[in-house]
């Protein structure tokens, strides 16, 4: 794919999403349960927060996993920019 037939270029980074999940979900529910165990009966924050401690702490686990799999170091395939803007052609602004 070239830019001259007005096609865009091709990427120079890879990009990686993480995989879907419904563990913010079950961590969503546990915490709703545990709020609700605070007003009604003390069952419900028990269970919830069960569940809300489990969930989290898999996402967490699942997140650190996928993060690791994550290369070190990408090449740029384009010119690096100069750290000094660029000046105008014919002296100061």
């Amino acid at each position: 794919m070239s830019p001259a037939r007005g096609l865009p270029p091709e990427p120079t980074e890879l990009i990686y999403p993480p995989r879907p999940s419904w563990l913010p979900a079950l961590a969503a529910l546990g915490l709703s349960l545990l709020l609700v165990g605070l007003f009604a009966w003390w069952v419900y924050g028990v269970v919830g927060a069960i569940i809300a401690v489990v969930a989290i702490v898999a996402w967490i686990r699942r997140a650190a996993e996928e993060t690791s799999r994550l290369p070190r170091r990408q090449r740029p395939a384009t010119a690096v920019l100069s750290p000094v803007p660029p000046r105008r052609p014919g002296g100061t602004r």
